[in-house]
């Protein structure tokens, strides 16, 4: 009896698969490390071969770890990060680096060396960048690919094949070069609300005219809940699983975990309403749907079915959250080290001083979060971050204060956003918090207190991996819609309420914010 299926996520750092039951119980979750290759600050690389031989071990090594048989493993799908794979007319790697271990043909997600490009996108005016938030960014497909045509022709007059990460992965899953409806529409400009969901007009303004020819790309997309193929025999040897076993379209990461925590909504039409997922990792997604189009300065999309049947989603997002903490640990003197226990220990010191000192106790600081550009809702990929109020100190102590008061930063953050996104119809009645963010206390309780909304926070090990699971049921026949088998896969959580009386605090905080964004504004404008 074909009982279970297998997700997998591809990240920044690792590839992690796991093994689900039909009620959505995660038996069993491995991973193994991927490179990442920064030549500069601002370029990040990955070997995609060495991205499926990762997910191959993990998709492995969590089969023998949940002690399923491969007989009952009914389909399987992946997510991923939204990396540019470049490969050649025959299926070959077009590197474009290559050192004595790697060939690095992997434009990574959070890559910015096509800023100039998407700077060029944005002046077009086109319904295709309106649908970006009236802003492009260097992350998306378009520009990197407009980079490689200028500064890498070589390549490009070699490429047979442009493949969104997950695209890569269900392509050497199943030998299809199929893609996503979610990847297109999310990342390459396809609009699958339109009959021509390639807006030639718009490729040809960016140099791009024989992109789809160029790149493989096909006219018509998979939706999620739908098989792009079956399983091959050499990819299914790689895995340890059975040929011909339903593959699902991949999704972007994600978009899979906001599946993860919103699946079960129902499918009605105020179902989905008031309703916004965070996924918080290196960078966060604020993700919410609607049943019409909604547009606003900032907010990718909205993209008609990159998830729900007739729905259309909007992606807001911070640049930079856990990565930017993790700048913090690592440039202070104090400790010099971003691993998970030294997080672990910061944060315990902050609760001490918190509980000696009160809530005021690093008071005298404060951060705009954006070291990495802002996604939302300025949308400037430019902007860079600031911090006031800074002393001698380099103790330990002093890094707490520091790491608390970027963390109040992080969560005032999400407020403006979400304030931006009423603007544009979006409701927060309700916010449901997924990926590592969740592992700190200290940004959970900063989440409610400063929105001043319940954060709800799902009781599931992985959720980005239940979502790709989600998927996987739904093409394995399952259940007939992805509301059914996010319904059928629903696990619980727990509600973590605002604290009334941090209120004024934060509505305090928030006034400051704004004043030192005005300020910045200022001193670029002299």
């Amino acid at each position: 009896m074909r009982d279970h299926v297998i997700a997998v996520d591809v990240g920044t750092g690792s590839a992690r698969a796991g093994v689900f039951d039909q009620a959505g119980a995660l038996l069993a979750r491995c991973e193994r490390p991927i490179l990442l290759y920064r030549p500069r600050d601002d370029r990040g690389e990955h070997d995609s071969e060495e991205i499926w031989a990762a997910s191959c071990g993990a998709v492995r090594d969590a089969l023998a770890e949940s002690g399923i048989d491969a007989a009952r493993i009914a389909a399987m799908a992946f997510d991923a990060t939204c990396s540019l794979v470049l490969r050649g007319a025959d299926g070959t790697q077009l590197p474009l680096t290559q050192t004595a271990s790697h060939r690095f043909d992997t434009i990574a997600w959070l890559d910015h060396r096509a800023t100039a490009e998407a700077d060029e996108c944005s002046r077009t005016g086109h319904k295709a960048v309106l649908h970006s938030g009236e802003v492009m960014s260097p992350e998306m497909e378009i520009p990197k690919l407009m980079w490689l045509k200028r500064h890498r022709p070589d390549l490009w007059q070699r490429a047979g094949l442009f493949l969104d990460l997950a695209d890569f992965l269900t392509w050497k899953a199943t030998g299809s070069p199929a893609r996503s409806r979610c990847t297109l529409t999310a990342k390459w400009t396809y609009m699958a609300q339109s009959d021509n969901g390639w807006q030639r007009d718009f490729l040809a303004m960016v140099g791009l005219e024989d992109l789809t020819e160029r790149g493989g790309l096909p006219d018509e997309t998979v939706p999620i809940g739908a098989a792009v193929g079956t399983l091959s025999a050499e990819a299914a040897a790689a895995f340890g699983l059975d040929e011909g076993i339903p593959v699902a379209a991949g999704m972007v990461d994600a978009y899979a975990g906001a599946l993860g925590v919103l699946g079960s909504s129902g499918g009605n039409d105020d179902s989905l309403d008031g309703q916004v997922a965070i996924i918080g990792g290196t960078s966060s997604c604020i993700i919410a749907f609607a049943r019409e189009p909604r547009f606003g300065r900032s907010l990718w999309g909205p993209y008609y079915e990159s998830v729900f049947p007739e729905h259309w989603l909007v992606e807001a997002g911070q640049s930079a959250t856990g990565g930017l903490l993790n700048h913090l640990l690592q440039i202070h003197s104090a400790t010099a080290d971003s691993s998970v226990p030294r997080h672990q220990q910061v944060i315990a010191r902050i609760l001490e001083l918190k509980a000696e000192e009160g809530p005021d106790f690093a008071d005298g600081i404060n951060i705009l979060p954006d070291f990495h550009g802002n996604r939302s809702p300025f949308a400037d990929p430019h902007m860079t971050g600031v911090i006031s109020g800074l002393t001698l100190d380099t103790s330990f102590d002093g890094l707490c204060r520091l790491y608390w008061r970027a963390c109040v930063a992080i969560a005032l953050g999400l407020k403006q956003i979400l304030d931006t996104m009423g603007q544009s119809g979006y409701a927060h009645e309700r916010i449901t918090l997924t990926g590592g963010h969740v592992k700190n206390p200290l940004l959970t309780q900063l989440y409610a207190d400063v929105t001043g909304c319940p954060i709800v926070l799902p009781d599931v090990a992985d959720a980005v991996l239940l979502g790709t699971a989600i998927n996987a049921a739904t093409s394995a026949g399952w259940h007939p819609t992805l509301f059914a088998s996010g319904t059928a896969m629903r696990r619980g959580g727990k509600v973590i309420a605002p604290d009334t009386s941090a209120a004024s605090r934060y509505e305090r905080d928030y006034k400051r914010f704004l004043a030192m964004q005005r300020h910045r504004a200022e001193l670029s404008e002299m």
